[in-house]
């Protein structure tokens, strides 16, 4: 039982110690919200995804019609709002 116990919060710890080094938004960034804003202006009308990247920008897929069997990349400035990206994945 013991050793169970201590196995479970070692897995704890991991996965704990794991997401302090997840990606997330500068200080100084857009919002998620403006981000999306950004991406719909774009001409994505289905967004599947959408993360801060620690390289600075807003990183996403979607696709720009609900027909679009294709999906496609796009990477959003975090400071600015630009595309940056917007590509086939």
């Amino acid at each position: 039982m013991l050793k169970k116990t201590l196995t479970a919060l070692a897995t704890l710890s991991c996965l704990a110690a794991g997401s302090a080094f997840a990606d997330r938004p500068g200080a100084d960034w857009i919002t998620l919200e403006q981000a999306l804003e950004k991406a719909k202006a774009a001409g994505y009308t289905l967004i599947y995804k959408i993360e801060a990247d620690d390289n600075g920008y807003w990183e996403g897929e979607g696709a720009k019609t609900k027909e679009d069997t294709k999906t496609h990349e796009f990477r959003i400035d975090g400071k600015t709002g630009q595309v940056i990206r917007d590509q086939v994945d």
